[in-house]
């Protein structure tokens, strides 16, 4: 890539603080002078950061595609970006065909440098050229029928007394951390301590069967026995088995958009 006087300029859009470091860390290594101008873990963050640099746009978007808050193909939904893009996923291939078919460039994770350089080098090719268009719909649709190229846990192994015990994925019904422990509870109703965090957890399971309620609850999707509207932008959750004393337990209000987008995949 021919080296430039003028920086370019880089939005990070990561909800995986290590991830993101290690992406800025890259571009800082990169021949060509590239500044990141921002960092945000969500739909909502990108948002604002992005309407917040409306006089001075970035020149190229690197986005993860599942965020704290949704997709981050909502962010087409909502503003009107022509900023060139490069997804970073975990995704294989195969969930990547959408993207060649927007014309959007995308690197896996863990990002190897040399394949940054190679999206970098393309879109110094295009910079003159306009932004491709995006079919929010499609990149949704191909996804949800893609199989994410990591593996997820199968068991957890528990103690009871002297004894260990392999609990299959297939029969947990959520976790649940209270005061500093995390329990895991099966569909049965049986209760096993776990050495995870709920931060720890997220990373380790289908985020398609499991969904983070809110700061205390990792639930999966059959253990949602009932949702009710509790206020205008909340929703309440009745876990089967019961939450323990009957706790009530509510989405967070950032997550209710990405929580029943999560329910009608």
């Amino acid at each position: 890539m021919t080296s430039t006087t003028t920086p370019l300029r880089a939005l990070i859009v990561e909800d995986e603080p290590l991830a993101a470091t290690r992406l800025a860390g890259l571009l800082k290594k990169h021949p060509q002078p590239v500044v990141v101008v921002g960092t945000a873990e969500s739909v909502a963050e990108a948002v604002a950061l992005l309407q917040s640099l409306q006089a001075a746009p970035p020149d190229v978007l690197f986005l993860d595609i599942h965020l704290a808050d949704g997709l981050s193909f909502e962010l087409f939904e909502r503003l009107e970006i022509r900023t060139p893009v490069i997804f970073t996923t975990a995704y294989d291939k195969y969930a990547l065909r959408a993207f060649k078919v927007n014309s959007v460039d995308y690197l896996l994770k863990p990002i190897d440098p040399e394949e940054l350089t190679a999206a970098l080098d393309k879109l110094h090719r295009r910079q003159q050229q306009a932004a491709p268009q995006f079919d929010a719909a499609l990149l949704t649709r191909m996804l949800q029928q893609a199989q994410p190229a990591r593996e997820y846990k199968t068991r957890f192994v528990v103690r009871v007394g002297e004894h260990l015990k392999a609990i299959p994925v297939e029969q947990i019904a959520y976790f649940a951390s209270l005061e500093k422990v995390t329990l895991l509870h099966t569909r049965e109703g049986r209760r096993f301590v776990v050495d995870y965090t709920l931060e720890q957890l997220e990373g380790l399971l289908d985020p398609l069967e499991f969904f983070r309620l809110n700061r205390a609850y990792l639930a999966h999707a059959d253990a949602i026995h009932d949702i009710i509207h509790y206020t205008n932008s909340r929703l309440q959750t009745i876990l089967k088995p019961a939450a323990p004393d009957n706790d009530t337990v509510l989405v967070s209000r950032e997550k209710v958009n990405a929580f029943k987008a999560w329910l009608d995949r």
